[in-house]
């Protein structure tokens, strides 16, 4: 677990050779903003700390780095940043590198240095013989999403550190306002901390007071309200982002993603895949495939193909200027109601 990870930073854990990989951007710069508090002083930094990025600087100047003795400090911290040689992916190189230099440096890593791969890639080339080498000598941490056990544990932690004591009820209302985003939950955190104050308890009610709900959790608001066939509800939610100047084509764009969301998790749960599994195969959030496995009971197979296509009209007619962007919107949603209504007498879909 990546909380673990960062509680053996806490503890003067260091390893030689990290390599933090996956598309969640705020959790690899969160990871190395961690890694950097505890393993190097703020007044060493500017001598003990270098951030390589691949796409300019050749691996052999951080190699040269890292095999550098720290001035004035007990250890150096180097970071490789976008080492794509790594993947599989075919990127036209600006520089060139000499992995053979990397690699034995790989071999008989530095003792007085934290060397830190930080890749944004979901995947890492497992055939590469450095691949192999580096995930066979270093610390190899996946960051594509916390599970919702991990954020629960994270949120709590963050609280703790303020000494701020949270309520359940308050962690449930958090994640379904922010839909598991971690930047979100990071940025409000802060926020209700600071307004609750160190030594006081966070409750339900204040994060339903203070933390704006987020558009995907309007979306999904507003599905609810169609599948629960609440008409002027879902019109309201439409109109209440129209007000704070949300385009209707971001909105259009939310539904198609979500709808094609609850399409692909109604698959998936018939081929008897769980929700952890579902979220590593659709790299979506644990918690956003908690609330869609709630959703997609609602609507047939057949009928989240016809809403799809649906939006996909939609969008079309958008495209193309055949219809005004809020208008096209207004049809739709009263097509979704009628579909709902033919439906409404089949109870639990398939």
């Amino acid at each position: 677990m990546i909380v673990d990870l960062w509680n053996s930073f806490k503890k003067k854990q260091f390893q030689s050779l990290y390599l933090f990989y996956g598309k969640e951007s705020f959790l690899l710069n969160e990871t190395i903003r961690k890694l950097l508090t505890e393993a190097i002083s703020e007044d060493e930094r500017e001598f003990n700390y270098s951030v390589y990025d691949m796409e300019e600087t050749n691996i052999e100047t951080a190699v040269e780095d890292g095999e550098t003795m720290p001035f004035l400090g007990e250890r150096r911290m180097v970071v490789v940043k976008n080492p794509y040689f790594l993947t599989s992916e075919k990127k036209k190189e600006k520089v060139e590198h000499n992995l053979k230099k990397l690699e034995q440096y790989v071999e008989n890593p530095a003792p007085f240095t934290v060397f830190v791969f930080l890749l944004p890639h979901e995947k890492i080339d497992e055939r590469k013989k450095l691949t192999k080498q580096i995930k066979k000598a270093a610390t190899v941490v996946e960051m594509n999403s916390f599970s919702e056990e991990e954020t629960v544990k994270w949120i709590k932690e963050k609280a703790e550190a303020e000494n701020v004591a949270m309520e359940k009820e308050a962690i449930d209302e958090l994640m379904e306002k922010t839909s598991g985003n971690l930047m979100i939950i990071d940025k409000e955190m802060e926020k209700l901390c600071a307004y609750v104050g160190s030594g006081n308890k966070l409750t339900a009610e204040m994060v339903k007071q203070l933390v704006a709900r987020s558009l995907e959790q309007n979306v999904f608001d507003l599905i609810d309200a169609v599948v629960k066939k609440k008409t002027e509800e879902a019109f309201k939610i439409f109109y209440d982002l129209l007000k704070i100047n949300e385009e209707p084509i971001k909105i259009l764009s939310l539904l198609t993603q979500q709808f094609r969301l609850l399409y692909q998790v109604k698959q998936l749960s018939k081929s008897g895949y769980g929700q952890d599994r579902m979220a590593s195969s659709l790299k979506v959030h644990p918690f956003r495939i908690k609330l869609a496995l709630k959703q997609e009971k609602q609507f047939s197979a057949s009928e989240l193909q016809s809403i799809i296509k649906a939006l996909a009209e939609t969008d079309f007619e958008i495209k193309t200027g055949k219809k005004d962007r809020q208008l096209a919107l207004e049809f739709l949603l009263l097509k979704l109601f009628q579909q709902e209504k033919k439906q409404s007498t089949s109870g639990i879909k398939a």
